[in-house]
């Protein structure tokens, strides 16, 4: 199926199973799930939920060992890639968030780090989150840092990597010549910087950029089915979607509803 699950935060915000249900449908489904690092399950439960390929998100941390402890319990869960997310030095300015104050409810936690003293999202005069990943993301990240981190994660993973977040030619061919599997044309749900462009307006030079050397996805503006042949068309390999509804669908197929949840 050339349509997969994008990886999605904090899932049981709005469904009390969250990623145990999503990556059970994909499984139903025949297809994909990628689990976010900013999981509301941990790796080791979402591969308990049954067969099924999935991939791993991962962010460019401050702290390496926290990336090299993840992407051994990755390998260890049997997850098939690693999804490295290099769009994000820092969290956009989500201004619902600030307005609300964002913090996880009590009764949940951002599971992949519990013993790492990361992930606590406390309550601050704007976004918990934006001040927690504020101390926790390498806010350094450039091409000439983020060639060398695909070249450590090759050393110490053999997983295929691919880079989340590309939207220009001049980032493709720096992906290729990093050594990355794969690339995610995304601009992480139009969220991380305004006025970027549509997902779907920067796919045909990206792969025209590559020249087949490497895998090329799409992920973001994905609400029908056209929108799949759409992205198939200009040289797509497949898509990721990442939207709440999808999620509904893909809850459908294994007989979950969301109805009596607030979404």
């Amino acid at each position: 199926m050339p349509l997969m699950v994008a990886p999605i935060a904090m899932q049981k915000m709005y469904h009390p199973e969250g990623e145990y249900v999503t990556a059970r449908a994909a499984s139903a489904a025949g297809t994909i799930m990628t689990l976010s690092s900013l999981a509301t399950s941990t790796l080791e439960e979402v591969a308990s939920t049954g067969p099924g390929i999935r991939f791993f998100q991962l962010y460019v941390y401050k702290d390496r060992s926290v990336a090299l402890q993840l992407v051994r319990r990755a390998e260890r869960a049997g997850f098939k890639a690693i999804v490295l997310t290099v769009d994000t030095p820092k969290l956009g300015r989500r201004e619902a968030d600030i307005k609300n104050r964002f913090v996880l409810p009590p009764h949940l936690a951002l599971e992949n780090f519990e013993g790492l003293d990361l992930g606590k999202i406390d309550r601050t005069n704007d976004s918990g989150l934006a001040s927690d990943i504020a101390g926790q993301f390498d806010r350094s990240l450039n091409w000439k840092e983020n060639a060398q981190d695909v070249k450590w994660l090759q050393t110490i993973t053999g997983l295929p990597i691919l880079l989340k977040g590309v939207l220009t030619a001049e980032d493709a061919r720096l992906s290729v010549q990093a050594g990355a599997a794969g690339i995610i044309v995304s601009n992480h749900g139009a969220r991380q910087l305004d006025y970027a462009p549509a997902t779907i307006t920067a796919l045909e030079e990206v792969v025209k950029a590559v020249q087949g050397r490497i895998l090329v996805f799409l992920d973001g503006g994905v609400r029908r089915g056209t929108d799949v042949f759409k992205a198939l068309a200009l040289g797509a390999s497949a898509v990721f979607g990442g939207l709440i509804k999808f999620n509904q669908v893909l809850w459908r197929t294994i007989g979950t509803s969301t109805q009596s949840y607030h979404i």
